[in-house]
């Protein structure tokens, strides 16, 4: 069983599983993650999933609906989003923390494989 389990461990250990490299947050993206934070965002949305369910998952709206789009809506709110009064440079802040958060990665995964020994590799993934 101890034997099982060691080469389990080294299988999985030395599977390929490298951490992609991501550029450090921005300063403007910092700032966007403070107004985030301190508005209570995640409290109705999510990334990756995780948060709120009451409004959508923010993980790619830049991506899928460009930063105009992410603009209005926080700008003017909607019937479900109240209208923060944000200012233009927290609104800018925002913008940069959700294109920050849509370059490290993508939600939900489309493709992806589990692979015999646990691990999830998304299909279109180099290794």
């Amino acid at each position: 069983m101890c034997a099982a389990f060691a080469v389990y461990s080294a299988v999985v250990y030395t599977s390929g599983t490298e951490t992609p490299h991501l550029e450090p947050i921005s300063e403007p993206a910092r700032a966007g993650q403070q107004v985030f934070q301190e508005y209570n965002c995640i409290a109705c949305h999510q990334f990756y999933g995780l948060g709120g369910y009451m409004g959508p998952d923010l993980t790619n709206v830049i991506s899928k609906r460009g930063p105009i789009y992410a603009r209005a809506f926080i700008a003017s709110g909607s019937a479900r989003m109240p209208n923060f009064k944000l200012s233009e440079p927290e609104i800018s802040a925002l913008i940069e923390y959700l294109t920050f958060v849509d370059g490290t990665g993508s939600y939900p995964p489309e493709n992806y494989q589990v692979n015999w020994y646990g691990t999830v590799v998304q299909e279109d993934d180099p290794q």
